[in-house]
């Protein structure tokens, strides 16, 4: 069974997190967009929030199930746990491609805008990150 999870921040080909999580694991890599609202947040990394607006990413596929133990635990996600203990919770939403064709559903690690906001996050209106413009 294929896994697939949109990333829109560190775990993006290129940025840091990308060789140690998903390097060498990804069978299919799509560059896709979802509905959300975008911050980046001081700490070096983005947030995604329940929103109406474009948020720009990858749609990447793994066949080991293994991955999402991994990740779940670099996004401090832990299903066991009430939702507001967790920095990001896990669901599934619809993600297309940029032309505007549907890719299906996809985990994504969404925060709360009010967590978000609480963490100085800085909306993102045209949807992007990068760990590359990080303001040090």
């Amino acid at each position: 069974m294929v896994i697939k999870i949109f990333v829109y921040g560190t775990l993006k080909p290129g940025e840091e997190n990308y060789q140690i999580y998903c390097a060498g694991k990804v069978v299919n890599t799509t560059r896709a967009v979802a509905q959300g609202k975008l911050f980046a947040l001081p700490m070096g990394y983005p947030a995604m929030t329940p929103g109406d607006s474009a948020v720009y990413g990858y749609l990447l596929s793994f066949e080991n199930q293994d991955v999402l133990m991994a990740l779940d635990e670099l996004e401090d996600y832990h299903p066991d746990r009430d939702a507001s203990e967790n920095l990001y919770n896990r669901k599934q939403i619809e993600t297309q491609d940029l032309q505007g064709n549907l890719l299906g559903y996809a985990w994504v690690y969404i925060m709360t805008e009010e967590l978000a906001i609480q963490l100085q996050g800085i909306h993102q209106p045209n949807g992007w990150w990068s760990g590359f413009n990080k303001h040090k």
